[in-house]
């Protein structure tokens, strides 16, 4: 590259399996809010927390956030986090106003689990997704968890015990994710704030059964299938059985599993015919479950399970192009891409797929069509529109890839693979400050803490403009704040 600019990186994908370690990654997230994620704001030693104010919940969930995404990987495909937020907005619109907006991720994790935190950031992991059978169950977890966010559990819980300071709650936090059930399965399955409040500060029956209530309320609200939060459970508790994983912690508090799912049926049992009989529409659902299983999933089994579909279900030929692809048989791959397309040509998700295909084994005519359809079928599939961006680049056509890719990036700010490949872009073109600019987000947001100083500094010392500098400052802030809990 040109002026001495260089940089290589693992491809994404490698980066997020090296970075997954199972339960440990969680036990390490208990024991980093112990040493390093909360001091910031604990008070004095000696002094008590007594009131913990609004604003102390949200600093909290702040720091949990951060914390979070330091630790485990997350997935920034639109079609996964838009449809995940999507459920979070309708639900969102029905409870109370709150003094924080909430956010939703999604995690790279196979524990059938979903967590809001105070401040109302909400992680939905991948198992639970390919776990459920219908949107309305996905659904009935999170309302449960928002209602834990909602109702103030863990901020009541920690204004009840007035000699726990704040540094005290880390260490019960910590406790409660490397406790898990007492053991490290309990600890994965366990990987939840709402959880980790149940087992640190003792949620009570009545927490437990206000959360099942008050999530109900939010589920029938919002339109949902009201048996989706018992079907949920049910299939939580059957897997517990079946697994031998424990049970999350949200499902195992003082009232039994068994019972619990009761009372929630018998709630159902008490709504008008209208709303019991409502009927899911799994149809994005399903979409994003395909997509999820064949993207993330262990490829063996949903090899199997693809195998298995007839020729005429179009989305599993879909999955099965995306799996072959996964494993490099190239050949059946392409087979896979072409019999989804001639299944379903007016499908954008099919359309991109196989462009993002195309561009990686090197057919970029091919590859250019394809995701100019995705595009215009979908113009907020940023997917699309970043494999089109590295398109237009190889092409010559710089300040229109440039275009594309600050588009990318201002809905997906924190994709390490978009900051990656657009700081290459930036530098190969001679612009040094912002390619290694660039390159250090991308280092920051995949975790790896020894290229971002070093790119950081590479930044630093080509700096030439007031707003280089202000845009190092920016770059500092963030940094500081993930520093912080490495």
């Amino acid at each position: 590259m040109t002026n001495g600019f260089r940089h290589s990186s693992a491809p994404r994908t490698g980066r997020l399996r090296a970075r997954l370690r199972g339960a440990l990654a969680l036990c390490l997230c208990g024991l980093m809010l112990l040493g390093q994620a909360l001091p910031a704001f604990a008070p004095p030693a000696g002094a008590f927390l007594g009131d913990f104010t609004v604003k102390d919940e949200v600093e909290l969930g702040k720091k949990f956030n951060v914390l979070i995404k330091a630790r485990l990987p997350l997935v920034e495909d639109p079609e996964v986090k838009e449809y995940v937020r999507s459920i979070v907005e309708r639900l969102k619109a029905v409870v109370p106003p709150q003094p924080f907006e909430f956010e939703t991720n999604v995690l790279l994790h196979n524990a059938v689990n979903a967590f809001a935190s105070p401040g109302g950031y909400i992680f939905v992991h991948t198992g639970l997704l390919m776990a459920m059978e219908h949107e309305s169950e996905v659904a009935g977890v999170l309302a449960h968890e928002m209602a834990h966010v909602t109702q103030r559990h863990i901020a009541s819980r920690i204004e009840k015990s007035q000699r726990i300071t704040l540094l005290s709650l880390a260490g019960a936090l910590a406790g409660a994710f490397v406790g898990g059930g007492g053991s490290s399965k309990g600890a994965a399955m366990a990987g939840s704030l709402a959880a980790g409040q149940t087992a640190m500060l003792n949620y009570s029956r009545i927490d437990e059964s206000d959360a099942d209530q008050a999530g109900m309320q939010y589920l029938v609200a919002a339109g949902f299938r009201p048996d989706g939060m018992a079907g949920a459970f049910e299939k939580l508790r059957r897997q517990s059985w079946s697994t031998g994983t424990d049970v999350p912690a949200y499902l195992s508090t003082h009232p039994n599993i068994t019972e619990r799912i009761s009372e929630v049926r018998l709630r159902v049992e008490q709504l008008a015919a209208s709303v019991r009989n409502r009927q899911d529409d799994d149809e994005r659902f399903r979409r994003v479950q395909l997509l999820v299983r064949a993207r993330y999933a262990d490829a063996t089994t949903a090899l199997r399970t693809f195998e298995q579909a007839k020729p005429t279900d179009c989305m599993s030929q879909l999955g099965l192009a995306i799996l072959y692809s996964r494993l490099n048989r190239i050949g059946e791959a392409t087979t896979a891409f072409d019999r989804a397309l001639a299944c379903n040509p007016k499908d954008q998700l099919v359309w991109r797929e196989a462009g993002r295909f195309h561009y990686t084994k090197g057919d970029r005519n091919r590859a250019a069509q394809m995701l100019q359809r995705a595009v215009l079928m979908n113009s907020r599939d940023y997917m699309a529109l970043f494999f089109y961006a590295r398109l237009l680049f190889d092409a010559g056509q710089r300040n229109e890839a440039y275009t594309y890719y600050k588009e990318v990036l201002r809905h997906l700010p924190e994709d390490s693979e978009v900051h990656d490949y657009y700081g290459r872009a930036l530098g190969t073109d001679g612009q040094v400050f912002k390619g290694y600019l660039h390159l250090a987000y991308s280092a920051l947001y995949s975790n790896e803490k020894e290229k971002v100083e070093q790119l950081r500094d590479k930044a630093r010392a080509v700096i030439r403009t007031p707003e280089d500098q202000t845009d190092l400052e920016r770059f500092d802030t963030r940094y500081q704040e993930r520093k912080a809990v490495w």
